[in-house]
């Protein structure tokens, strides 16, 4: 049957229910106990015969003469509803007519174990909660269904139950993130999505437009430059959780908008920073999966503190053979056309040599690992080495061949960082859009003085993404960016 031939049908029961003094849709349900609750306690309330009140959504129903099995589901479990016209009387036929697979009910009954051991809820009373016009679709698996999974994640999430877990999953670990910060004195702070500059990340932003002041706004791609403001104004530990927009491509590691965690420490550096990053991936491991290990594309990964650390020179040299410290900016600029980078001529060296070691090493690196002292000029925002200031105080830790965190020494310097905004804004005007642009009321910020710091950025949709073994951040954001069917 069409599925315009189902809903008339559906729309004629709801007709029915409502000319028979029913409210399809009531305000509320007296529902008593979840129906995890009722299969826990499933012994003591079979024994005692008490009556339950269960709501869910039908998803099996099978008619045997005079009575009928349903079996309905809530967000905690699932459980077998019996139908008996003989207990029923009119209401079994009121039952039969109007209810489908799809409804959302409201059962009152005892609970009692069937022949068979299945453990069952023998219906005294039954109501509609909200009437289905839809029908659920019979099939939902499969990789020729993956695009309709995302458009309409709430099928997605009644038949699939290991996408409901996954978003278990992320709440879990946005929770333990959270718990671990707030032991360590940190202070959840929120900042501006709408700003007037965007910085603190290289990407191209959204731009819209605020009418009541009549003024251009971008929306943040990174709260990085503000949260480093609190630093100045006296807080020593500072953190965000939030969303985080960029106008540029998407794959399976990148979104339109995304979840992001940065956090800043004052008086600290990069190389505390790591230490910090191993104690909250020790407390997400102990608190989320009770254990050190995870699957991830048939891999086992161990993430048992202390990570390993490597340079960056020392990395890029072992995959390609290059040699940072002695290659010029144009020597490695065709070099990294050779190895099919794609890149630009005007783009400084340091760039061009994160854009071969994004293709060359890191897939390689399974195991996390921290990948410290990037070249100078990288990093606009980060501060060099005391000890050789070619290398900056910074790290990613990498797993599975994915960056899950930029960290680094913060550029406390106003002189400094304004000279390198200036660097920026150059490269921008030769046409490198996503570079930082010059933020003017962050370097007065700077004047003022801000204490050296160690500042920390972490996607979680890419950590939930490895931590559930998901092939996309589609997998684990809950309604992804999406191109329109038509």
């Amino acid at each position: 049957m069409a599925i315009s031939e189902i809903k008339k049908t559906r729309l004629k029961k709801l007709e029915q229910l409502q000319k028979a003094g029913i409210n399809p849709y009531p305000i509320k349900s007296n529902k008593s106990h979840s129906i995890e609750e009722a299969l826990l306690d499933f012994e003591k309330f079979s024994r005692s015969k008490i009556k339950l009140i269960l709501a869910g959504r039908i998803t099996a129903l099978r008619e045997h003469g005079g009575s009928t099995f349903i079996h309905f589901e809530d967000g905690s479990s699932r459980i077998q509803a019996y139908f008996k016209k003989d207990r029923l009387g009119k209401k079994y036929r009121l039952f039969l007519d109007n209810f489908d697979v799809g409804d959302l009910i409201e059962i009152s009954g005892i609970l009692f174990n069937t022949k068979k051991g299945e453990k069952t809820l023998e219906v005294t009373d039954f109501k509609m909660l909200a009437k289905s016009l839809l029908p659920l679709p019979e099939k939902w698996h499969g990789l020729k269904d993956t695009e309709e999974r995302f458009r309409k994640r709430y099928l997605d999430l009644i038949f699939n139950e290991e996408a409901k877990e996954k978003f278990e999953i992320r709440s879990k670990v946005i929770k333990e993130i959270r718990n671990f910060l707030e032991e360590e004195g940190f202070l959840e702070v929120e900042t501006p999505v709408l700003q007037p500059i965007y910085g603190g990340a290289r990407a191209l932003p959204f731009k819209t437009h605020l009418n009541a002041l009549k003024m251009d706004l971008y929306l943040r791609i990174s709260p990085e430059l503000y949260l480093k403001r609190l630093l100045v104004g006296g807080f020593e530990k500072v953190y965000e959780i939030g969303r985080c927009f960029r106008n540029e491509g998407m794959d399976k590691h990148h979104n339109p908008d995304f979840t992001m965690l940065e956090f800043y420490w004052a008086y600290a550096d990069y190389e505390q920073m790591m230490r910090l990053t191993e104690g909250l991936f020790s407390h997400l491991f102990k608190k989320v999966f009770k254990s050190d290990k995870i699957k991830y594309r048939g891999e086992e990964i161990n993430f048992k503190t202390p990570f390993k650390k490597i340079e960056f020179y020392q990395l890029l040299e072992k995959y390609t053979k290059i040699n940072l410290e002695k290659i010029s900016q144009n020597a490695l600029y065709k070099k990294a056309l050779k190895l099919g980078v794609k890149t630009e001529k005007e783009r400084p060296k340091a760039e061009i040599a994160d854009e071969i070691y994004k293709k060359y090493c890191r897939p390689k690196i399974s195991e996390p690992t921290f990948v410290i002292h990037h070249p100078s000029g990288f990093q606009p925002l980060a501060k060099k080495c005391e000890k050789d200031p070619k290398r900056l105080a910074n790290f990613q830790l990498l797993a599975g061949g994915t960056e899950l965190i930029n960290a680094f020494s913060e550029l406390n310097d106003s002189l400094e960082q304004k000279e390198r905004f200036i660097e920026q804004e150059k490269l921008h005007k030769k046409g490198l859009k996503e570079s930082q642009r010059m933020d003017l009321d962050y370097i007065e910020a700077l004047e003022y003085g801000m204490p050296p710091a160690a500042g920390f950025g972490m996607g979680i949709d890419r950590l939930v993404a490895l931590l559930t073994d998901s092939h996309s951040l589609r997998e684990v954001i809950l309604f992804p960016t999406m191109k329109p069917k038509k």
